[in-house]
């Protein structure tokens, strides 16, 4: 197949781009250049898919058997895709968020879940919602968390930050709330999985890891991934009622459970998790924490200050 991938040398992007090339496929990037591509000498083409007159402009003699639109946020991203290629084109695959659900009593969330209207994330589904309506052949994903080498969003790095440093590591609440985790190899190869499949077509899927995990529970693996023991760490909870951070975030999760079922996507697509968390958060650990010398950068630890001074 001919396939589009907008953006393509970012976390998601590099993943799924080695493993489409690695399938035979003929991969092109949309990007505005500033990083290299993952795969020497694939085909690039440069521009600001914001403008909706440029990305038109640059991809209207262009032929694709599939696109999979990465970093699509607003409806606006994702509209002028849509009118090029929505008479051509046999598989659109869009990468939404589980942050699309409605917080609920009920847990995992299952696709077709209450979605809420006011999340940070409501484009993504505002999108979801286009796609479906426009009738062209397509699939959205929905992750979790995602983690691994590569990550630009302060998920594991967060936890790594502190425990390279042999700092406390604030946890608010009981850290009993329970989440869920994803590595984006993971990701990438179940949308690899959705070319191809007659199925998928139509259908929402949620991608993360098989298991939940707590918040204590992301510490102490965080920590077995950096060679540290439990006894090693020191977890400070909080409660973050009792602050007032402002728009800084003094954890890098939801304080909420937030975790979703993954069985569809594991049965329509016969794709299973590669990692466990912990060997995944090892990966992510060697491969780009350390690799990358975060762990000699400058950190700013003055929330967690606030934090221990109160506790």
């Amino acid at each position: 197949m001919r396939i589009l991938i907008m953006g393509g040398t970012r976390f998601i992007g590099v993943s799924l781009t080695k493993i489409l090339v690695d399938g035979g496929h003929e991969v092109v990037l949309f990007n505005r250049g500033n990083k290299p591509a993952p795969v020497e000498g694939i085909a690039q083409i440069h521009g600001d898919r914001k403008n909706a007159d440029e990305l038109k402009d640059k991809l209207k003699n262009e032929q694709f058997d599939a696109i999979f639109d990465n970093n699509g946020r607003e409806l606006s991203d994702t509209q002028p895709l849509v009118e090029l290629f929505k008479d051509t084109v046999r598989h659109f695959v869009y990468v939404s968020s589980a942050g699309v659900y409605l917080k609920s009593q009920e847990m995992p969330h299952i696709e077709g879940d209450a979605v809420d209207p006011n999340s940070r994330h409501k484009g993504k589904h505002e999108t979801e919602s286009y796609l479906e309506k426009m009738g062209l052949p397509w699939t959205s994903v929905r992750p979790v968390y995602i983690y691994g080498p590569g990550n630009y969003n302060d998920v594991e790095a967060w936890f790594f930050d502190r425990i390279v440093r042999d700092r406390p590591l604030p946890i608010p609440g009981d850290g009993l709330a329970v989440t869920q985790l994803g590595h984006v190899e993971d990701l990438a190869r179940a949308m690899a999985a959705i070319l191809g499949n007659e199925k998928a077509k139509g259908q929402i899927y949620n991608i993360s890891g098989d298991r939940y995990i707590t918040f204590k529970g992301l510490a102490l693996a965080c920590g077995e991934a950096a060679g540290k023991s439990a006894g090693e760490l020191k977890l400070v909870h909080f409660d973050p009622k009792q602050f007032d951070f402002g728009k800084r975030k003094a954890f890098p999760l939801r304080v909420q459970h937030f975790f979703t079922d993954i069985h569809k996507a594991k049965t329509e697509l016969n794709w299973q998790p590669k990692y466990d968390l912990v060997s995944g958060l090892k990966d992510s650990f060697e491969n780009d924490y350390l690799a990358s010398g975060r762990d000699k950068k400058e950190v700013d630890f003055s929330i967690d200050e606030e934090i221990v001074q109160k506790s």
